[in-house]
């Protein structure tokens, strides 16, 4: 989850929160990739999650690699919660997950070899403290009750909210992992187009990438559990958001979404203030119980962009969240399908046509059908391992068609980095279904041995 938002003056106009994201249009040659991913520590001694203090800890990680390898710490109330280096940063999620969140890069060659370095970075640290690091969309055997707390005031405040608003928001916070991607918009109608096939096709991500079929130390019924929680997890900042698609979506529409969405915190002076509940609308206004009689900042509504959790979101940029973590191709993998989608127009339009006459309830069935049934899912008809296919041949095309080279000129463009999802179309196979054979197979039963076959 997001660090306090830097920077922005007090919000004298409604108008300047769509100006906040018009500001992140940028003429093509000046798009970028942010992919960050998400991974669960454990002691090996004990295969049990990492506390934040100790020999074997969060704050051993993080220090350590503070002290390796180069990175500034950032801290909250005395308490190293992350690192930062060359527009990078690393932080925590609510149960220690450890984040990567990369720097903006032009290539998926680039993307790939950043991966490789935090995972060379993070495993020379591990080990020399006695823990493991694996990518898996939800915590397969711990639970709820040995999963830790991180120092971090947004998290303690969000804990006590998540049981009023849904079943599932504690196991989001603390029992889940995911690989995200970043990318930017040149204008307000390039946004637009880009959202809506990120909306659409985010079922295809949850269904390649699903890799989450266990918790509590058994099959948990689904091939991405992760997907299941964000399905049952407070309606009012989640799902599909079907106004995305209505005649006249823009940057103002999305405002006025945002805006309604309960907050969660003002930060202010390194502290969180408890704004749970509360209206960002009554803050413009100077009305917020929080604070009353202070007007919110350009920060103030940064941050209240972090605390909207649909299947993909608008800041600055665009941000695909439909994926789960898993292993280090995968970690590529994602960039490369939304490059391929999005950073190619022909491709990109390729993709609006396929999606474009599906109603909200096809939409929704795709995503609800994929977290349960990944590649064998499907919904008004659309089966989504034919859909996949679909897709992986637009996205393989539009990176041919973006030709970014690398190894030096060795390597024509990027699309061998969709080669672990093509292998999962001609295969029907998935993570998820990886390892419940494997439970059901060799493993007999035994899910213990998953962290020393799938940890990285």
């Amino acid at each position: 989850m997001s660090i306090p938002q830097q920077g922005g003056g007090p919000i004298e106009s409604r108008d300047q929160l769509a100006a906040y994201l018009a500001e992140g249009e940028k003429p093509r040659e000046a798009w970028r990739i942010g992919t960050e991913h998400e991974k669960f520590g454990y002691c090996k001694s004990r295969n049990l999650p990492l506390p934040y203090e100790g020999d074997c800890s969060i704050k051993a990680m993080l220090t350590g690699m503070q002290q390796r390898f180069g990175w500034t710490p950032v801290l909250e109330q005395d308490n190293i919660i992350g690192l930062e280096r060359d527009g990078a940063n690393i932080s925590l999620e609510p149960g220690g997950q450890l984040e990567l969140s990369g720097a903006p890069l032009e290539t998926i060659h680039q993307t790939c070899d950043e991966v490789n370095q935090h995972l060379a970075e993070v495993k020379t640290v591990a080990d020399e403290i006695g823990a493991g690091f694996i990518g898996l969309g939800a915590a397969p055997i711990w639970s709820q009750d040995q999963m830790p707390m991180m120092p971090k005031g947004r998290y303690r405040l969000m804990t006590d909210y998540m049981d009023d608003v849904g079943t599932l928001g504690k196991q989001m916070m603390y029992r889940t992992c995911t690989v995200q991607v970043n990318l930017d918009f040149s204008s307000e109608a390039d946004m637009v187009q880009k959202l809506r096939v990120a909306l659409a096709l985010q079922p295809v991500a949850t269904a390649l990438f699903a890799n989450s079929p266990f918790l509590d130390g058994k099959p948990n019924g689904m091939k991405s559990w992760r997907a299941h929680i964000w399905q049952n997890l407070d309606d009012a900042r989640t799902g599909m958001l079907p106004f995305v698609f209505e005649d006249g979506f823009g940057y103002e529409a999305w405002v006025d979404y945002v805006l309604d969405v309960p907050m969660y915190f003002v930060y202010r002076d390194g502290k969180y203030i408890n704004a749970l509940g509360q209206s960002f609308r009554d803050f413009l206004k100077g009305q917020l119980p929080a604070l009353p009689g202070e007007i919110p900042t350009l920060s103030d509504w940064a941050d209240h962009l972090t605390t909207v959790f649909p299947e993909a979101r608008v800041k600055k940029f665009i941000e695909m969240r439909g994926a789960d973590g898993g292993p280090w191709r995968r970690l590529c993998a994602l960039p490369a399908l939304w490059v391929g989608l999005t950073y190619d127009q022909e491709a990109l339009d390729a993709a609006w046509d396929l999606v474009k006459g599906w109603d909200h309830e096809t939409r929704e069935g795709l995503r609800r059908a994929a977290g349960r049934s990944a590649l064998q899912g499907e919904a008004g008809g659309v089966k989504l391992h034919d859909l996949a296919r679909e897709v992986l041949a637009i996205a393989d095309q539009g990176l041919k068609n973006r030709a970014r080279a690398g190894a030096g000129g060795l390597v024509p463009d990027e699309t061998h980095f969709l080669n672990a999802l093509k292998e999962s179309v001609d295969s029907g196979k998935v993570p998820a279904d990886e390892l419940l054979e494997a439970y059901h197979g060799e493993w007999q039963g035994d899910l213990s041995r998953i962290y020393a076959e799938y940890s990285y």
